[in-house]
């Protein structure tokens, strides 16, 4: 016990140890360069660590079955028992290889800036204090003119019927850096039911796994789930030039996360937001909603 307290007390302070001059990660965040200057284990890394039952989701019977992806339980001859878990849509080849083309030349033309876990980011949207549940316009003054066409294709969507961006944000996930991204929820008092991901470049996989927390400010779900499902992840194919959509128990029930080993080439996804119900017009917040909102009518 004393061993391991020691152990723990040393990751920590590894952890803590500032290292905003040479990458973007905080706290318990790694990526490849902080962990090898300062001795830091990944833990993000491979599915493989964690005693999970695995399950993959097929985009074209909409269930979960076991295994670790459709090729080695290809369809339509899946075998197993599967699981069901509502609120996952994969749309493939949302975006033309032009398009696709046209969308990264657009994003690479403009900044990136560093952020954890190894990537980079360009964020367009409010200014957020999750904590605090505050709302703030900030700098936000739109969405740049060379990515619109994106969000015109939203309206070719059902299921995006009605769906109103107030944040985009483009990250960049390499693996020569380690990039990944945590398990988590987004934060629900101020990010709306369907979350949007465009995928682009190379193929990548999302999983899931249940959430029986209190973060994220899960008490403002709209929607409650109570898990009696085994410790398992869903392994979500995010093919190249996909449109990816959580709503309902995929949104609420399950945290969401890429692993390391689940990124062999640079990808670039392109995540937007909509605003929940009490900052959309008639809601209770619908004043401070109603700026951003107009912001985010405008391209620039």
């Amino acid at each position: 016990m004393f061993t391991s307290l020691i152990v723990l007390s040393y990751l920590h302070n590894r952890m803590e140890t500032d290292r905003s001059n040479l990458c973007g990660c905080k706290g318990i965040r790694t990526c490849l360069k902080c962990e090898q200057q300062f001795d830091i284990p990944c833990k993000n890394k491979s599915i493989h660590e964690k005693a999970y039952s695995i399950y993959f989701y097929c985009i074209y019977c909409k269930m979960c079955y076991p295994g670790l992806s459709s090729e080695i339980n290809a369809h339509p001859f899946h075998t197993g028992e599967p699981i069901a878990v509502s609120g996952i849509y994969v749309g493939e080849d949302f975006l033309s290889e032009a398009d696709e083309a046209d969308l990264l030349k657009a994003l690479d033309a403009l900044p990136w800036d560093c952020s954890q876990s190894g990537r980079r980011k360009q964020n367009f949207g409010p200014k957020c204090n999750f904590k605090k549940r505050k709302l703030k316009c900030g700098d936000f003054k739109g969405f740049p003119v060379s990515t619109k066409f994106v969000q015109d294709k939203f309206k070719e969507v059902p299921l995006l019927e009605g769906y109103r961006t107030v944040e985009q944000c483009s990250l960049e996930y390499n693996p020569d850096r380690g990039a990944s991204i945590d398990p988590h929820i987004d934060d629900c008092w101020i990010w709306g039911e369907r979350i949007v991901t465009v995928n682009l470049l190379s193929d990548s996989v999302l999983t899931l796994t249940p959430y029986h927390g209190n973060k994220y400010n899960i008490d403002l779900a709209p929607i409650k789930f109570v898990k009696s499902l085994p410790d398992v992840a869903i392994r979500i194919p995010m093919p190249a030039r996909s449109l990816i959509i959580l709503t309902q128990e995929a949104r609420y029930g399950w945290e969401h996360q890429v692993y390391r080993d689940d990124i062999k080439e640079r990808r670039v996804c392109v995540a937007y937001r909509e605003f929940t119900l009490p900052y959309l017009p008639g809601g209770e917040y619908a004043n401070e909603g109603t700026v951003i909102l107009e912001k985010a009518e405008n391209f620039f």
